[in-house]
C-alpha cells in the first residue's frame, strides 16, 4: 500500500492545485518512483489511497497503466483518515498475508527482501523500518528490536508500552510490513494514526524494529528537500 491522500500542507505552493504524490524528482513523480521501487521486489499488486486532488492521482495511474502495477484505489474523498485510518479502511482489498506499506514522499534504497525475509522469519504483527538519524520523535525499542514505546524530544511526551532496561530511540522511516492478522486487532475507528495502534499492541504483541541506517533515504516533505532527492536518486 502506498499512502498518497496525504494534504502535503508542508509541500505548499504544489499542494495548492496538486498531489504530493505526483511531485516530481528528475522527470519521474513521487507516486511512479514508488511502485518502480516495489516492483523491484516483485509487489506489483498495489492499494493506493487517495484524498487531495484525488482525480490527478486516478487520471495518472490510468494514463500510464499503472506504471506497469496493478492499482486498486481506496478512496478517501470524503475525509483523509491518517494512516492508521487509511489501513484500516484498505482492509479489505489485501489479498496477501503480509503487505507493505510506504509513505508516497519517501524514497529509499533500503533492500525491501531483507526486511521482507526478517518478518517472515520472526512472524511479528509489524515490522518498522528505522534508521539511526536525528528527529523530534522516535520510536523506542529494547535491545532485542522489540517496539516498546515512542518519544517526543521537543515536548517531552513519552509513551511506554512495554518495560525494557534500555531504550533504544530510532526513527521511524515511513515503511513498514504488516501481517494480515494484525488488522483486526485495529480497535479505532475514523481517523487516526498508526503510531497510535503500534503502541496500543505493543504491550501484548510483538512489533519489531528493522534498522537499515546506511541505506539512502531521504522524506521528500518540503519543496527544497526535491533538490536532496533528485542528487540521491538521480535516475
Amino acid at each position: 500500500m502506498i499512502f498518497a491522500a496525504g494534504l502535503g500542507t508542508r509541500f505548499k505552493p504544489w499542494t495548492d492545485k496538486h498531489p504530493k504524490a505526483l511531485a516530481v524528482v528528475n522527470g519521474k513523480s513521487l507516486l511512479q518512483r514508488n511502485i518502480e521501487y516495489l516492483q523491484q521486489y516483485g509487489i506489483t499488486n498495489v492499494v493506493v489511497n487517495v484524498h487531495h486532488f484525488a482525480g490527478q492521482i486516478i487520471d495518472a495511474l490510468k494514463k500510464n497503466n499503472g506504471w506497469g502495477s496493478a492499482i486498486t484505489i481506496s478512496d478517501e474523498t470524503d475525509m483523509v483518515l491518517e494512516t492508521g485510518g487509511g489501513i484500516k479502511k484498505a482492509e479489505p482489498l489485501f489479498t496477501t498475508e503480509n503487505i507493505v506499506v510506504i509513505n508516497v514522499d519517501i524514497l529509499t534504497d533500503l533492500d525491501l527482501g531483507k526486511l521482507i525475509a526478517y518478518h517472515q522469519q520472526i512472524n511479528p504483527v509489524s515490522t518498522i523500518a528505522i534508521t539511526n538519524r536525528t528527529t523530534s520523535r522516535y520510536f523506542l525499542f529494547d535491545e532485542l528490536n522489540n517496539l516498546c514505546g515512542w518519544r517526543n524530544t521537543k515536548t517531552g511526551e513519552e509513551k511506554i508500552a512495554r518495560a525494557a532496561a534500555t531504550y533504544i530511540p530510532r526513527a521511524f522511516s515511513g515503511i513498514h510490513v504488516i501481517s494480515k492478522r494484525m488488522l483486526p486487532l485495529i480497535k479505532q475507528q475514523g481517523k487516526f494514526s498508526i503510531v497510535d495502534v503500534y503502541l496500543e499492541l505493543a504491550a501484548t504483541h510483538t512489533i519489531k524494529g528493522f534498522d537499515h541506517s546506511g541505506s539512502r533515504f531521504i522524506d521528500v516533505g518540503k519543496p527544497d528537500s526535491v533538490a536532496e532527492a533528485e542528487l540521491l536518486f538521480s535516475k
